[in-house]
């Protein structure tokens, strides 16, 4: 069930962000007892004071992996000064480029992305780009040398779950690099259908953060993204447009009434 992304070796599909966690001190947990191993962390929500209880690094375990987020980035300049400035703070150089183009529906900036991500490559960063789905442009990030995509399921934070699916299915088909789904994703049947798809990996804040018991979202969450990679890798059965009988309809049961 692992898989490789960033230089390194994922067990769990499952990647947590940590943005609106009403308290930070159960991401140990979630890292010992649930094995998330990777957390994005926004750098406007680092508060730099390391050691003294105020940061989210302080409850972070050592070994985990750190996905630096660029949100609140409006062009690519911006995002680029906050990956400096996220790598000097966490010693990560993983960087999720979110760049909001607007400000309703939080839909990514393609364009700026595409330029953050050209410089922050040259500069040594494993590069997560969060993109509207659009293959051509997910092609374009995998030639100048991204780790994965992250292509949208739905706007961040609406939980409408896989609202595009023949354009993430594109891309899943197309690129050569992982494909992580980010956004929207509200509910463990959203995460399953996501993995079912083909989904290296998805990312999930929101559901998890907002939830009344945030520890057991994170276990349900986890335990649908297992099961939906486990039936991608054997194989979903195909759709089809009439009935097929469970059980052969032959040498069946007659009788006569009289």
């Amino acid at each position: 069930m692992s898989f490789i992304v960033g230089g390194k070796s994922i067990k769990n599909r499952l990647f947590v962000g940590t943005g609106k966690l009403p308290d930070y001190s159960i991401l140990k947990r979630i890292y010992e007892e649930l094995n998330i191993e990777v957390f994005a962390v926004a750098v406007r929500r680092i508060n730099p004071e390391k050691g003294k209880g105020y940061s989210v690094l302080d409850f972070l375990p050592k070994e985990a992996v750190i996905m630096i987020n660029t949100s609140g980035a409006r062009n690519y300049k911006e995002a680029v000064k906050i990956a400096m400035i996220g790598r000097e703070i966490t010693n990560s150089d993983w960087i999720k480029i979110e760049i909001s183009g607007e400000l309703k529906y939080l839909l990514p900036d393609n364009e700026e992305t595409l330029k953050a991500a050209e410089i922050l490559v040259k500069e040594g960063f494993k590069v997560f780009p969060y993109i509207f789905p659009d293959l051509v442009l997910a092609k374009k990030l995998e030639d100048i040398g991204v780790s994965a995509v992250m292509p949208l399921g739905s706007p961040i934070g609406s939980n409408k779950g896989i609202d595009c699916e023949l354009l993430l299915k594109a891309i899943i088909n197309e690129i050569n690099i992982p494909v992580i789904i980010d956004a929207g994703i509200g509910r463990p049947s959203h995460a399953a259908k996501a993995m079912e798809l083909g989904a290296d990996a998805v990312l999930i804040n929101t559901a998890i953060a907002t939830s009344p018991d945030p520890f057991s979202m994170t276990k349900a969450f986890s335990m649908a993204v297992s099961a939906g990679r486990l039936a991608y890798e054997i194989g979903l059965p195909k759709e089809q447009e009439h009935a097929s009988p469970s059980s052969p309809l032959t040498d069946l049961i007659r009788g006569e009434t009289k």
